[in-house]
């Protein structure tokens, strides 16, 4: 791996880890069925997890642009469902 490839995969895996933890939670926080204090918790905890998940995936992939790639996707995912969930 070059010293540019390591850069740009621990800013994904740092900022794409952040932007996907932080989507995760509002998403969940607004979409699940339960009372609003508990998905916030829920929303948090899943999100610690996913941050976790996403710097384990940035190092993992073949290049850095699939790390890009694969975390944007999954923060399109949350942020749509939380447009979708919130309310107008």
């Amino acid at each position: 791996m070059t010293p540019l490839s390591i850069t740009s995969r621990t800013l994904a895996a740092a900022l794409g880890g952040y932007a996907l933890s932080a989507l995760c939670a509002m998403a969940l926080a607004v979409i699940l069925p339960m009372p609003r204090n508990e998905a916030v918790i829920t929303g948090i905890l899943v999100a610690f997890l996913l941050c976790a998940c996403a710097a384990i995936w940035a190092f993992s992939v073949r290049s850095a642009w699939r790390a890009w790639g694969g975390i944007a996707l999954v923060s399109l995912v949350f942020g749509a469902l939380y447009l979708i969930g919130s309310p107008s």
